[in-house]
């Protein structure tokens, strides 16, 4: 399939990078493989010329595809020295048989190889080649030795661009704000009639206004509204109030969804947004609520740490893992909402939206009917266990005998002598502060132990909770619509700073890292801009 021309001329690395994708994507989505190294030496070579790109004359011991497949394994494992992959080999001796090593070369034939025998173009290859055998590993969950850098190092080049400064960030996120919000604003609507005097812009305005300030009412940000928007009409604090509660929770779930649907259809235009993934589900309280809460006992209730104090409570999906952590929808928790309808709701949309495979949950969600009705829908899942009689009798004997990890089947009874089939993993805390059973975690899958790793994606919904009640306005109000309205807005934005940082990565960069570039005050700004704010 390379017989026309060199595989490696610099116009042809942008067909190999393709089909190193195409071909990590299809492996990495078999459960067998937990590593990145069985691909190394699977990778498919037969066709690929070598020879133009072998400055070696003469014979050699070692063939160029055997040592294509070494060097890959040294950059996936990001090794700086050649002495810690010839320690490898010797540890792995199944490996070298697998890859058609005779024998382990020594330290100085690799450096030779390198640097003598591999041209730049090789070089350069190898480096875009486990680049993205670790970016689609890790996609897929599948352990990894190190994360993938953000652009690929080139050897002997000393004009290598440096990262985008922060002025190019922002100017870019500009142009990506301004395209985004006009994407995802339009599905909310107020159904007010014709011949309004004040634009209905000018109401998510305010709304937007209010998420940029810290504890501000609508009242006092309508005020201070007036004298920043460029706009002539703005509403008032009493008028935007009352638009909102008339909106059903319904209402506001279905304009929600709508917008993200757009912001999914927005970043999906570019390859490195993957539409199947892992999605995490949970419950956020709000602040604790102090007032009066009699006739909103429905509404206002117990927090989720069993304490005396009452707050108000949202529950949310979103994607987690190498995705974009978008909010795919959020609901309102009230008394008497079992914690199965709650996962089932959220999950009818996240499905809607995206392609699920793997669902994570806290252990509030440990119920065997939950589990029993997620692998009903053919997803995996991850979910801890709280600790009963069993499991601390479990974690002592394996703390008697020193174990770190232990794995067994179990049944769990459904009711009517029908049971869900689990695998429990016990897995023991590393530093624990406990000295007791404590050290040890209990998790459920439907998986086997090749989806644990993935339990720690989970914790991002916790940080992205702290980011989205950092859009919030502030109110007193009990009313429970406008109470939701304020929280499902503030994760629209907090999803509108995600897509955008993505789409300004991927511009910017080519690539996407979890971590933002682009910050959520200078979204927040921008979208403050576009909206006419300031």
């Amino acid at each position: 399939m390379y017989e026309s021309s060199p595989l490696f001329d610099r116009s042809s690395l942008p067909t190999l990078e393709s089909d190193v994708r195409l071909v990590a994507e299809t492996w990495f989505q078999h459960d067998d493989h937990e590593a990145v190294e069985p691909f190394v030496h699977a990778m498919p070579l037969a066709y690929v010329q070598f020879d133009p790109h072998d400055r070696y004359t003469g014979s050699t011991s070692y063939e160029m595809e055997t040592l294509f497949r070494l060097f890959l394994l040294k950059e996936c494992h990001g090794w700086d020295h050649e002495t810690a992959l010839v320690e490898y080999l010797c540890q792995h001796p199944d490996l070298c048989e697998q890859i058609g090593l005779n024998s382990v070369p020594d330290q100085s034939t690799l450096w030779r190889s390198w640097h003598q025998r591999f041209t730049t173009e090789l070089q350069d290859t190898v480096e875009t080649a486990a680049r993205t055998i670790l970016i689609k590993a890790q996609n897929a969950g599948v352990t990894v030795p190190r994360d993938p850098e953000r652009q690929t190092r080139r050897h002997g080049d000393e004009n290598t661009e440096p990262d985008p400064d922060d002025q190019t960030i922002l100017n870019q996120a500009e142009t990506v704000t301004e395209r985004v919000s006009d994407v995802a604003f339009p599905a909310f609507s107020l159904d007010r009639g014709e011949g309004c005097e004040i634009h209905e812009n000018a109401y998510w305005d305010l709304q937007t206004y209010l998420g940029l300030r810290e504890n501000l009412a609508v009242n006092e940000g309508a005020r201070s509204f007036i004298h920043e928007s460029n706009r002539e009409r703005t509403p008032l604090g009493h008028a935007h109030r009352e638009h909102i509660r008339d909106l059903s929770i319904k209402q506001i779930r279905e304009m929600y969804c709508q917008a993200v649907s757009r912001l999914l259809d927005r970043v999906a235009d570019t390859e490195q947004f993957f539409r199947a993934g892992i999605v995490a589900i949970d419950i956020t309280e709000s602040d604790p609520f102090t007032g009066d809460r009699a006739g909103h006992e429905d509404e206002i209730i117990g927090t989720k740490e069993k304490t005396d104090e009452y707050a108000y409570q949202w529950a949310t999906v979103q994607l987690v893992g190498n995705a974009v952590p978008i909010v795919l929808d959020a609901r309102p928790v009230r008394k008497g909402d079992t914690r199965k309808e709650i996962v089932e709701d959220l999950l009818d949309s996240a499905e809607a939206a995206v392609h699920v495979d793997n669902v994570l949950m806290d252990r509030e969600f440990d119920s065997q009917h939950i589990l029993e009705m997620l692998s009903q829908r053919g997803l995996s899942y991850v979910v801890p266990k709280r600790m009963q009689t069993s499991e601390k009798a479990q974690a002592k004997r394996l703390l008697k005998r020193n174990k770190d990890r232990y794995e067994t089947d179990r049944k769990l009874h459904l009711g009517d002598n029908e049971w869900h089939s689990t695998t429990l993993i016990y897995r023991r805390k590393e530093n624990s502060e406990h000295t007791d059973h404590r050290q040890y975690s209990v998790f459920m899958t439907n998986r086997k132990s090749g989806l644990l790793p993935e339990y720690g994606y989970r914790w991002e919904i916790e940080s992205g909770y702290k980011s989205i009640k950092r859009f919030m306005a502030a109110t007193t109000s009990k009313h429970f619509g406008l109470r939701f309205f304020y929280f499902a807005f503030a994760c629209l934005l907090y999803s509108i700073w995600r897509a955008v940082d993505l789409l300004v990565q991927v511009q910017l960069t080519g690539e996407y890292e979890h971590s933002p570039i682009v910050t959520a005050d200078n979204t927040l700004t921008l979208v403050k801009k576009k909206t006419g704010i300031g």
